[in-house]
């Protein structure tokens, strides 16, 4: 973080972790499993730093937007939602990506919206027409993984795009979301 000035983005999975995260987190992400963890929104949300809230696997855009609040209730005034795909009867993708959801979160709050089409993919084939299925429903931005090695890494592998890929996946969402 301090070699290459860049922003971290961690996830917290317990609320006695928060210590040691928000020392190296710029911020906060609240993971899908924990999307209706109250006891970790309320240690968050104290924090003082922005947290990105992913929906639960299983969750209603309504509990999904109520965690936000919960959130926004308790201190935090900087929330992102982050849609990631739910869980389904279908099969061919991991998850799927409700764009409904996103369209309804933009109508719904103030809240910046992004899309996380590689948790929904599964595969690196599928990223990017979610992401541009993302994109035109409404998403501020995508939340994409990306490794120069896919087949090596230690976890999600085949839903990571490599490297070469990535300058298409940029150039076809700005094309279509006006980004410049």
């Amino acid at each position: 973080k301090r070699e290459y000035g860049v922003r971290v983005i961690t996830e917290l999975t317990c609320p006695s972790l928060l210590g040691a995260v928000a020392r190296v987190a710029d911020i906060l992400q609240i993971g899908s499993r924990n999307c209706q963890n109250y006891d970790l929104l309320r240690v968050a949300a104290g924090a003082g730093l922005p947290v990105m809230l992913k929906r639960g696997m299983a969750a209603s855009v309504e509990e999904w937007l109520s965690a936000a609040e919960h959130l926004m209730a308790h201190g935090c005034s900087d929330v992102i939602l982050c849609e990631r795909g739910i869980k389904t009867f279908e099969t061919v993708t991991r998850n799927t990506l409700d764009v409904g959801a996103v369209a309804v979160a933009k109508r719904e709050t103030h809240l910046p919206v992004l899309v996380d089409p590689s948790h929904a993919a599964g595969t690196r084939e599928l990223v990017l027409p979610l992401a541009l299925a993302g994109v035109a429903a409404g998403a501020d931005g995508l939340m994409v993984e990306v490794h120069c090695d896919p087949d090596s890494a230690l976890c999600d592998g085949p839903q990571q795009l490599t490297l070469d890929m990535v300058p298409q996946l940029v150039r076809r969402t700005w094309a279509l979301g006006g980004g410049t």
